[in-house]
């Protein structure tokens, strides 16, 4: 490639936001990014009334919205720098909702044919994992960030644990150089994000159920008081995996069990969000810093939806000053823990960095695709 730097397009469509993003990276060796784009047209408004995303309602929703959303990135990337042509595509393949993920890919591939263009695949947790490397930069902190400082120098920042914790997933993963991923545990049945939304629809707090139990469970219990005590599940399993089934079948038993007044009641509401919140916590917590310390770890990633949760973060940050030894602690701004294109395009910026090329014919749809396939 002739220029110093390098346009990319990226595309997001694994669950129910439609992402696209267009970034300037500088030149390999200065490892800079300017953002012309990033732009999310969430659906959470489409699925709350059935309580949880419906893929093909969203694959309709995908395709409807794609086209519009590149037509406009390509105007502000037009309107925010000299160059905006396209020198590569990146779009995520897997894991995810195999019904909108083809969306993203098949965009990607139509307008790569007809642009003659490469295409690089993203797995969806590796873009989870490479979120936390950004920092939101000026007044409108949607479209303008850039690496966290430090970026050429993350060599001395291995070994790495990533905790990558959303709707659909919650997985331990061992970084030990970029591009090399080893799973060392994962939820062997509901995701932490899952059983946040399944316990919230329980409670009749709608959807996404995250967000809505964290903001119960900050409020204080004036009335009544409550005593809702759960389990966390698997937490002293010699082991870094998870179950979080277990934990939605305790409250559903304990939701059962209460007077059809006390169940609506207000302390009730409050008492079961605030448990079930530090029970997933805690786990989340324990589990990750007992891979840390196992593995002699230097830095700690948290991605995911679930990190945008100010009380794990808060917890997690005040478990690692009690440690014998220090451990870097990188977590996502808010903007960036739940899906977007922008961590997609940083991600194949780090491909491009290291010369990965591939045939976009050969490209597919990964619905299940680990990130040990990244080895």
């Amino acid at each position: 490639m002739k220029n110093k730097n390098i346009i990319i397009l990226a595309i997001e469509t694994s669950c129910d936001d439609t992402c696209v993003a267009l970034i300037k990276g500088g030149e390999k060796k200065k490892l800079k990014i300017k953002v012309l784009s990033n732009l999310i047209s969430s659906q959470v408004k489409i699925h709350q009334k059935y309580g949880g995303v419906y893929p093909f309602l969203a694959k309709r929703e995908h395709q409807k919205n794609l086209p519009l959303l590149f037509e406009k990135a390509k105007k502000e990337a037009e309107s925010a720098s000299r160059r905006s042509k396209i020198d590569l595509i990146a779009v995520t393949v897997g894991p995810g909702l195999e019904p909108c993920l083809w969306v993203g890919v098949n965009f990607a591939k139509g307008l790569a044919k007809k642009l003659k263009l490469p295409i690089i695949p993203i797995n969806h947790i590796e873009s989870h994992i490479f979120a936390s490397l950004l920092m939101p930069t000026g007044s409108n902190s949607k479209f303008d960030c850039c690496f966290k400082p430090g970026f050429k120098h993350l060599n001395n920042m291995f070994p790495i644990v990533c905790l990558v914790v959303s709707g659909g997933h919650t997985q331990l993963i061992l970084m030990r150089e970029f591009g090399k991923y080893k799973i060392l545990g994962e939820t062997r049945d509901d995701a932490a994000g899952e059983c946040f939304d399944k316990i919230a629809r329980m409670l009749g707090l709608g959807y996404p159920g995250g967000p809505a139990i964290e903001i119960e469970a900050s409020k204080k219990v004036k009335g009544l008081k409550f005593k809702v005590t759960l389990p966390r599940p698997m937490i002293h399993q010699k082991n870094y995996d998870f179950s979080f089934s277990g934990l939605k079948t305790a409250a559903l038993y304990n939701y059962k069990k209460q007077k059809p007044n006390v169940k609506k009641s207000i302390d009730y509401i409050r008492a079961m969000s605030a448990e079930t919140q530090q029970a997933i916590i805690d786990v989340l917590i324990y589990k990750t810093i007992k891979a840390a310390k196992d593995h002699k770890v230097k830095t700690i990633i948290l991605g995911g939806g679930v990190a945008a949760n100010d009380e794990l973060r808060k917890q997690f940050k005040y478990k690692l000053k009690t440690l014998n030894h220090k451990v870097k602690f990188l977590v996502p701004s808010k903007i960036f823990c739940t899906d977007n294109a922008l961590m997609v395009a940083i991600t194949a910026y780090y491909h491009w960095v290291l010369g990965i090329k591939k045939d976009w014919k050969k490209i597919t749809v990964n619905a299940n695709l680990r990130i040990e396939n990244e080895i």
